[in-house]
């Protein structure tokens, strides 16, 4: 079935050709496809468009088709071009020309554009719960391991002292960064395209403001055709997301690779977490932070992916843009499994608490002597090279003893301020949409 059918034949490769993938991706919109069709009812009820008792008739209907979405049942038969087309044939089959009704006043394009956004809605929702879950692991290893010295880096040689308690932190704040990409995404999705039909609006009396409302959008995309622009810039913000926190994680799984290696062992995963080789029997590989590693730097390509595909198509609809769903939804996926897997393993790393005592990263303490020099009068430059003739003696020794106690420092973590900047990202994201949607369904 076809909703733009006219008994006119299409050749069957061609057909197979332009549907493509879509029903395979539009079994996740299906949710989605019937909650906009229940609020989309109730609005044609409300202009005049369906009497109540059809209202009545095609909403019990959906919540039928609904539920079925949801355990499983839900099938997008061979011969079905979408979602859209499959909804629509049950509901004329069961209800018949009732059924007929549920397209009035709009179009498969501003159908699809709404059915992305409330699923980005729940996605974005589901990813920042998991970021927020793994901030929390982060800030706790962060305070657990606050006082452990880990040797910073530059130019990948020994450089300063720092601590597990500073890089356990660091991926912490980075997810807050993360978090408000995520916020700036779901802004933009959380935004009403339905009405706006084939992107020019319909001559039929409907009111908009009915569906925003039972659909807990935040607003309308008022401008019918800035509306249809949505499509594929709704997936470009979910990308940038998506290549921010694939950033974090690929960052993350590299220094754990590196950290867990014999000539760091700065850390150890959990046998467990491991993966052994054909040959070696020694071998405990960190498999899985190397494959969060290579997805999430691919997950940075998606944007640039995305642009590709729609960054030269006038205003308009574009059938390019079905090959969006290919391209988008995997990554989701993906990108939460990468979450799971960063959130079930992290508690369990373990921390190497000895290694000051390796005689290989006695130099990081070089800068700590030079400002003790700075803070008993000698100038900086003086005190720089004075520290610089001594270092290359061997039996030169360094004090250990610590004394930083600035903002976000080795004795000043922060975390507690890290935390509350957390909360207030996390509070500005309007979540109140779940509460609405559930009572559409209940309330139908």
């Amino acid at each position: 079935m076809k909703l733009w059918e006219k008994n006119i034949p299409l050749n069957d490769q061609i057909e197979s050709f332009t549907v493509g993938r879509d029903p395979e991706f539009d079994l996740q919109l299906a949710p989605y496809d019937v909650l906009g069709s229940i609020a989309h009812t109730a609005m044609l009820k409300e202009v005049g468009i369906l009497s109540a008792e059809e209202q009545i008739k095609l909403t019990d209907a959906l919540i039928d088709i609904y539920h079925t979405t949801l355990d499983g049942s839900f099938v997008i038969a061979k011969g079905m071009e979408d979602v859209h087309s499959q909804v629509e044939f049950q509901l004329t089959e069961s209800l018949g020309d009732i059924g007929k009704k549920i397209h009035t006043g709009r179009s498969r394009n501003d159908q699809v554009l709404l059915d992305l956004r409330l699923l980005f809605r729940d996605y974005i929702y589901q990813i920042i719960s998991d970021i927020r879950t793994i901030f929390y692991q982060l800030t706790d290893l962060s305070e657990k391991y606050r006082d452990v010295i880990l040797p910073g880096y530059t130019h990948l040689q020994a450089a300063m002292p720092s601590s597990f308690g500073l890089w356990f932190g660091a991926y912490a704040e980075n997810l807050i960064d993360d978090l408000r990409q995520w916020r700036a995404a779901f802004d933009v999705v959380n935004q009403n395209p339905l009405g706006s039909a084939a992107g020019y609006g319909t001559s039929l009396p409907i009111r908009r403001e009915i569906t925003t409302s039972l659909l807990g959008f935040a607003h309308m995309d008022y401008n019918v055709v800035h509306a249809q622009m949505g499509r594929g810039r709704s997936e470009l913000f979910v990308a940038f997301g998506m290549a921010a926190t694939g950033n974090t994680l690929a960052k993350l799984a590299m220094d754990v690779c590196l950290y867990n290696s014999q000539n760091f062992a700065f850390l150890t995963l959990p046998d467990a977490f491991t993966t052994g080789s054909s040959i070696m029997p020694h071998k405990k590989n960190p498999d899985v932070f190397e494959l969060i590693r290579a997805r999430g730097n691919r997950m940075g390509q998606l944007p640039s992916t995305i642009l590709a595909t729609t960054g030269h198509l006038p205003s308009g609809y574009h059938r390019d843009f079905q090959i969006l769903k290919e391209q988008i939804l995997p990554g989701i996926e993906e990108l939460r499994s990468c979450l799971s897997m960063v959130s079930l393993v992290m508690p369990d790393i373990q921390v190497n608490e000895n290694i000051r005592e390796d005689e290989r990263y006695k130099l990081i303490y070089s800068v700590e002597e030079v400002n003790k020099l700075v803070m008993e009068g000698v100038p900086f430059r003086e005190a720089y090279q004075i520290v610089g003739k001594k270092v290359s003696d061997p039996d030169y020794s360094f004090d250990l003893d610590l004394d930083h106690s600035h903002e976000g420092s080795l004795g000043n973590l922060c975390n507690e301020q890290i935390a509350d900047k957390f909360e207030q990202v996390w509070s500005n994201v309007d979540l109140s949409y779940r509460d609405t949607v559930k009572n559409l369904i209940e309330r139908s």
